[in-house]
Protein backbone atom coordinates (compact mmCIF):
# COMPACT_ATOMS: atom_id res chain seq x y z
CA UNK A 1 0.00 0.00 0.00
CA UNK A 2 1.31 3.54 -1.20
CA UNK A 3 2.04 6.00 1.99
CA UNK A 4 0.00 9.22 2.14
CA UNK A 5 2.04 12.34 1.19
CA UNK A 6 2.17 15.08 3.81
CA UNK A 7 -0.52 17.36 1.50
CA UNK A 8 -2.94 14.35 1.67
CA UNK A 9 -2.33 13.70 5.33
CA UNK A 10 -3.31 17.29 6.09
CA UNK A 11 -6.32 17.33 3.30
CA UNK A 12 -7.64 14.09 5.67
CA UNK A 13 -6.87 16.39 8.89
CA UNK A 14 -8.65 19.15 7.38
CA UNK A 15 -11.78 16.78 6.60
CA UNK A 16 -11.61 15.32 9.99
CA UNK A 17 -11.94 18.78 11.75
CA UNK A 18 -14.91 20.08 9.35
CA UNK A 19 -16.90 16.77 10.23
CA UNK A 20 -18.76 17.45 13.43
CA UNK A 21 -17.64 13.80 15.92
CA UNK A 22 -19.64 12.88 18.71
CA UNK A 23 -18.66 10.32 21.47
CA UNK A 24 -20.44 7.59 19.03
CA UNK A 25 -17.72 7.90 16.80
CA UNK A 26 -15.59 6.19 18.42
CA UNK A 27 -13.51 4.56 15.15
CA UNK A 28 -13.77 7.91 13.89
CA UNK A 29 -12.34 9.46 16.65
CA UNK A 30 -9.77 6.79 16.34
CA UNK A 31 -8.92 7.05 12.62
CA UNK A 32 -8.36 10.88 13.30
CA UNK A 33 -6.22 10.53 15.72
CA UNK A 34 -3.79 8.07 13.75
CA UNK A 35 -3.92 10.37 11.14
CA UNK A 36 -2.69 13.22 12.91
CA UNK A 37 -0.12 11.41 14.69
CA UNK A 38 0.94 10.37 11.19
CA UNK A 39 1.16 13.37 9.65
CA UNK A 40 3.40 15.00 12.64
CA UNK A 41 5.86 11.57 11.94
CA UNK A 42 5.63 12.81 8.31
CA UNK A 43 6.07 16.28 8.81
CA UNK A 44 9.08 15.85 10.75
CA UNK A 45 10.46 13.60 8.61
CA UNK A 46 10.51 16.04 5.53
CA UNK A 47 11.65 18.21 7.46
CA UNK A 48 14.98 16.53 9.00
CA UNK A 49 17.87 17.62 7.11
CA UNK A 50 19.92 14.70 6.73
CA UNK A 51 23.14 16.71 6.70
CA UNK A 52 22.68 17.01 10.52
CA UNK A 53 23.43 13.11 10.45
CA UNK A 54 26.81 12.40 9.27
CA UNK A 55 28.85 11.07 11.14
CA UNK A 56 26.12 9.32 13.06
CA UNK A 57 24.86 12.28 15.11
CA UNK A 58 21.39 11.55 14.58
CA UNK A 59 18.88 7.89 14.78
CA UNK A 60 16.23 7.07 12.01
Amino acid sequence: MKDLTLTELATLIAVFERAVLTEQDKNEQGMFERIKLAHAERLELESMDFDDCLGGACKL
